[in-house]
């Protein structure tokens, strides 16, 4: 429904607290998934060792199978098989299963939900019953967000046949203790986290997006010229006045509904399956088929050839409207509009089908949709027939019908190319990266600006004449649309292109090879000690950035809040940026890794640079998901509440320039 909206305008043009830091009800430290192990013998020498995750509602867990990049960290287990005891046979097994959609990655990857289990083989060399010491890493999402990854240790006794409750045997040194203390900065100030999460779009947008493809429908040569000729047909045909009326509203409700129907089809798979349409939003396989069809319907608007459904059937549908009459014919009558004008609104209904399947759209936004669509077109017999002196102030059909037709076909066009962009990222084959995809919108663009100028024609133009107003202000707006598209080819913070954001491919998937410093080219620091160290020197508060690698809702605050012209002067002025990634795999040097000790006196081992950056965001501000932001200054005092994914830039400015004005006072 997005990518609709964009045609269809193509077309037409925290507060403060002074409350203790974080008590224990404030906390949102997650933990969704419990880990169990046991060990079940073959025979003498063979045993099998059994890890099982179950998770929350709503949780799903990540298959073992690595993923292509911008996706999960794929689960992962460690044997210490290395030291002889045993040998581990194949690989560690899983459950077998398909790809499905996950929300939050945005593409097809196997994952697991509820309860799954793992097994591992292994040979034990003859007369020894060793320990086995195992560890999952394993990382978390939901429909929304991601934990950071997690390692959970497991010490399995083959002799007992299960995991020991115990603690891991790696012995606590005192500077185990000591860095485990030096990672608690003692954060002073404000209390709380809020949350934003992203709005969905109701029912009645997409019901308003509908309408307007229905108005667009209106102004082809399919349906314009049947506006004048059905309402006359009602109004003068009829008996009474009374029964034209009533005959040309039921005609107008009939086509609403018929439209609305339509729809019916795909509640049908939503209730055999409800990821179906998931499903079907990133298959490779549709989304070409839909590239193949969007061409075919621009190449029918261009008027190289007409698609009609058989003329069998509005024949068929016209004899019953005629023998049957009445109220019933009245529905056949509509039936045949809805059929004949096939050519000009089924390539519209197409990119309302197709945006609702690869968008997430479901089969109730489908329908609002449709309504939205057939109302627009029902409307103006119901319109007319209450007020038939109007049918004089309508336009007389002509050429401008085609130039409509021709419009629509170039906007299909430029679509097409999302389905084919759809199943590139899910493939990763590298064809149409960001600035390939905007360059083809660019010709395109052109294409349609050459058309409006008269430069080129097609098939159905009738004879060149002087350039009409509509066809002047809409080329304007063409070349205004292109020069937009122009900064998108380049490697700089212009080539974001904030109004069409989420509909290109993502910024990463680029021609150019891209800073890794941080976003959008601000200075950050991926170190928390040196950034507070910079902070001192140059006086500024900081802004503390959880963020990782895998993470979507970080990106999409990157891309379209960060690359807000305020918001990024704001950061780059007036802050110190602290990227933190708490899903960096880099194995930390050896004098900075250790074994930090809970409070209930387990032991995580502290050995990647993102073990470090989740447990110290878990540890000072009792937050374990991302993006995570705070605000405060080198003396560890918050400026305001920490805020999590915030989509809304003005808020996230707002949030920034309070900060400032706290660290000021």
């Amino acid at each position: 429904m997005r990518f609709l909206l964009l045609s269809f305008l193509f077309l037409t043009s925290v507060l403060t607290a002074n409350a203790q830091l974080f008590d224990q009800q404030d906390s949102k430290i997650l933990n969704p998934v419990k880990w169990t192990a046991e060990v079940e013998q073959r025979n003498d020498s063979i045993y099998d060792l059994v890890f099982t995750a179950k998770m929350e509602s709503g949780w799903h867990l990540y298959s073992q199978e690595e993923v292509a990049a911008g996706g999960p960290l794929p689960t992962e287990f460690n044997f210490n098989a290395e030291e002889g005891n045993y040998e581990l046979i194949g690989e560690t097994r899983e459950p077998d299963g398909v790809a499905l959609f996950d929300p939050v990655f945005e593409m097809n990857i196997k994952y697991f939900e509820d309860e799954v289990e793992f097994g591992q083989t292994i040979k034990v060399k003859p007369e020894a019953l060793p320990t086995v010491e195992a560890s999952v890493f394993f990382m978390v999402c939901d429909e929304e967000q991601c934990l950071a990854p997690e390692t959970v240790p497991f010490t399995l006794s083959l002799a007992a046949g299960r995991a020991l409750e115990t603690v891991s045997k790696v012995e606590i040194s005192e500077e185990d203790h000591a860095k485990t203390a030096a990672l608690n900065i003692n954060v002073k100030g404000a209390a709380g986290v809020e949350l934003e999460e992203e709005e969905e779009a109701g029912y009645m947008s997409l019901f308003f997006l509908g309408f307007i493809g229905g108005l667009i429908a209106l102004l082809t040569p399919c349906v314009f010229p049947m506006i004048p000729l059905t309402v006359s047909f009602f109004t003068k045909g009829a008996r009474t006045k009374k029964r034209g009326l009533v005959n040309a509203i039921m005609y107008g409700v009939f086509i609403f509904f018929i439209y609305l129907l339509l729809s019916l089809p795909f509640h049908l798979l939503d209730s055999v399956n409800p990821e179906i349409l998931n499903n079907i939003s990133t298959n490779v396989t549709l989304n070409i088929i839909f590239f193949v069809i969007f061409i075919f319907f621009a190449f029918s608007f261009f008027g190289y050839y007409e698609i009609t459904l058989p003329s069998s059937w509005s024949n068929k549908m016209d004899d019953k409207a005629s023998s049957f009459g009445g109220i019933l014919g009245v529905f056949f009558m509509a039936l045949t509009l809805a059929i004949v004008s096939f050519s000009c609104t089924g390539p519209i209904l197409g990119s309302l089908l197709g945006s609702s399947l690869t968008t997430d759209g479901g089969a109730m936004q489908l329908s609002f949709g449709m309504g939205g669509f057939g109302l627009a077109l029902a409307l103006p017999f119901a319109l007319f027939a209450l007020f038939p002196n109007w049918l004089n102030s309508l336009p007389k059909s002509g050429g401008w019908l085609n130039s409509v037709k021709v419009v629509l076909g170039f906007i299909e066009l430029a679509l097409a190319f999302k389905f084919l962009s759809n199943a590139d990222l899910v493939q990763h084959w590298g064809i149409l990266k960001r600035e390939i995809f905007i360059g083809i919108w660019v010709i395109v663009g052109i294409g349609l600006l050459l058309y409006l100028f008269g430069i080129i024609r097609f098939p159905h133009d009738g004879p060149k004449t002087k350039l009409s107003k509509g066809r002047l202000f809409l080329g304007f707006i063409t070349l205004a649309f292109v020069a937009y598209l122009i900064p998108g080819l380049s490697n700089t913070h212009h080539a974001n292109l904030k109004l069409l954001s989420g509909f290109p491919p993502p910024l990463f998937y680029s021609i150019y090879e891209k800073e890794t410093e941080g976003p959008l080219g601000l200075k950050a620091y991926k170190d928390f000690e040196q950034g507070v160290a910079a902070a001192k020197v140059q006086n500024k508060p900081i802004l503390l950035d959880f963020t990782g690698w895998a993470c979507v809702n970080c990106r999409k605050m990157e891309e379209q809040v960060w690359s807000d012209p305020a918001v990024f002067d704001v950061m780059q002025d007036e802050f110190i940026l602290i990227s933190l990634y708490v899903d960096d795999r880099e194995q930390l040097p050896e004098a900075e890794q250790f074994n930090y000790v809970r409070p209930n006196g387990t032991v995580k081992e502290i050995r990647t640079v993102g073990d470090k950056w989740a447990t110290f965001q878990t540890l000072n501000f009792r937050n374990n998901s991302q993006p995570f932001y705070v605000l405060m200054d080198s003396e560890m005092n918050l400026l305001n509440k920490p805020v999590g994914y915030t989509p809304d830039a003005d808020k996230f400015l707002d949030w920034l320039s309070e900060g400032v004005k706290q660290f000021n006072r």
